[in-house]
């Protein structure tokens, strides 16, 4: 290991989550807001997050740990933000171009991130497009 792979922070956002990633060499444990990815609930977010775990091999999964820490959006949007940043994360500590054109096949959002946003709520309805409704005519 070179001295230049310490420690790397790296985040990652989706809609109004954001998660910062802390990579460094350890012996494999992985935690989201401290809780183990072993028992890390809802189920369906843990699978979202280990979405890029399953890509690396077990030899550089088993050398490094990794924190990262969640906040803002919902459950699923907190998961997404964490995959990106765990990606991001595997990544530049692998520095692999192999790793990166497989995450790419697998779903390009996994590091690059999906612009969209909330449209705001606009003035005379409910919504961004929904309008009062008129009950003469």
């Amino acid at each position: 290991m070179s001295s230049s792979k310490k420690v790397i922070t790296v985040s990652g956002k989706r809609k109004t989550a954001i998660a910062r990633a802390t990579i460094r060499a350890g012996k494999g444990r992985i935690r989201i807001n401290n809780v183990p990815i072993e028992v890390f609930e809802p189920e369906i977010s843990r699978l979202k997050i280990m979405e890029p775990l399953l890509q690396v091999d077990d030899k550089t999964l088993n050398q490094i740990d990794l924190d990262v820490r969640v906040s803002g959006g919902g459950f699923m949007g907190q998961a997404e933000a964490a995959r990106m940043a765990t990606t991001r994360s595997l990544l530049r500590w692998t520095k692999s171009k192999h790793l990166q054109k497989r995450f790419a096949d697998y779903d390009r959002t996994m590091f690059a991130g999906d612009p969209r946003r909330k449209e705001s709520k606009k003035f005379g309805g409910r919504g961004a497009r929904a309008r009062r409704q008129k009950s003469y005519r």
